[in-house]
C-alpha cells in the first residue's frame, strides 16, 4: 500500500508491546527513524549516538536513563526528550513502552525553551490563539526539523508539499488531512506519514494540536 493510502495509523497499536520482548522496527518515515516496543520489565542498555537523538513516547510508561549518572527521565505517551550527541542513554519499563526514535545527522539547534535530557510534554509547548495557527520549532538542522503546532477552530494549512519524509503525531483534538486528493480523519494518539513531495493539507475540526517530524 502506498504512503498515505491507509490514512491515519497508530504507532502504538501497530507496535504493541509483547511480554519479555524488545522489538525495533524501521519506520517508513525516513532513514534514522525507528519504532521501539518494549515488553513489561524489559530494558535497553545505555548506548551513545554521534548526533542528537529525539525520542517521542507513543504509549505506555518507562524511563530513559540519561548521562553517565543514568539520571531517570520518566516518559509516557505525548512526551519527548532530546539528547545531545555522545550522551549515554538507556531505557527501561515495568508496564511496557512504545516510542519513536529519530537520529539526527549532526547536532540540532534547539529552542531555548527545551533543555537537553529533560522530558517535556509536547502539547504543552504551544498555546491556542484565536483565529491563528501557533508554531514552535523545537529543534532543527539541515537534515531534520521537529515542530509543534496548535490550530484554532476553523484554521488549517492549504495544500503544499514537503521536500522530505514527514511523520505527524496528533496530540490533541481532531483534524482532517488531505493527501494526494483524498481526505483522512486523524485524532489524538494517531499518526500520518507524508512521502517526499506528497501534496497535503491540514484542516482543524475544532481545536487541534500536532507535532511534525520532517526528515530532509
Amino acid at each position: 500500500m502506498a504512503d498515505g493510502e491507509r490514512g491515519a495509523f497508530s504507532v502504538a497499536a501497530d507496535h504493541a508491546p509483547i511480554p519479555g520482548l524488545t522489538i525495533s522496527s524501521r519506520s517508513a518515515a525516513g532513514e534514522g527513524v525507528t519504532y521501539f516496543s518494549l515488553g513489561s520489565h524489559t530494558d535497553i542498555s545505555p548506548e551513545t549516538y554521534p548526533g542528537t537523538v529525539l525520542y517521542v513516547g507513543n504509549a505506555g510508561e518507562g524511563e530513559f536513563l540519561v548521562g553517565t549518572e543514568g539520571t531517570a527521565a520518566p516518559i509516557s505517551a505525548g512526551q519527548a526528550v532530546i539528547t545531545r550527541g555522545g550522551t549515554r542513554v538507556g531505557v527501561r519499563t515495568r508496564e511496557g513502552l512504545v516510542y519513536t526514535e529519530a537520529q539526527a545527522k549532526g547536532e540540532l539547534v534547539m529552542n531555548e525553551a527545551i533543555k537537553a535530557g529533560e522530558v517535556f510534554a509536547l502539547k504543552d509547548l504551544v498555546p491556542y490563539q484565536e483565529g491563528s495557527i501557533v508554531n514552535m520549532d523545537v529543534a532543527h538542522n539541515d537534515h531534520m526539523k521537529f515542530v509543534v503546532m496548535a490550530f484554532d477552530e476553523g484554521t488549517g494549512l492549504s495544500e503544499h508539499a514537503a521536500p522530505g519524509d514527514a511523520l505527524v503525531f496528533a496530540l490533541e483534538g481532531k483534524a482532517t488531512i488531505g493527501y494526494e486528493g483524498k481526505e483522512y480523519p486523524i485524532s489524538a494518539g494517531e499518526n500520518f506519514h507524508f512521502a517526499p513531495g506528497g501534496r497535503h493539507s491540514v484542516r482543524a475540526e475544532g481545536r487541534f494540536k500536532m507535532a511534525l517530524l520532517l526528515m530532509l
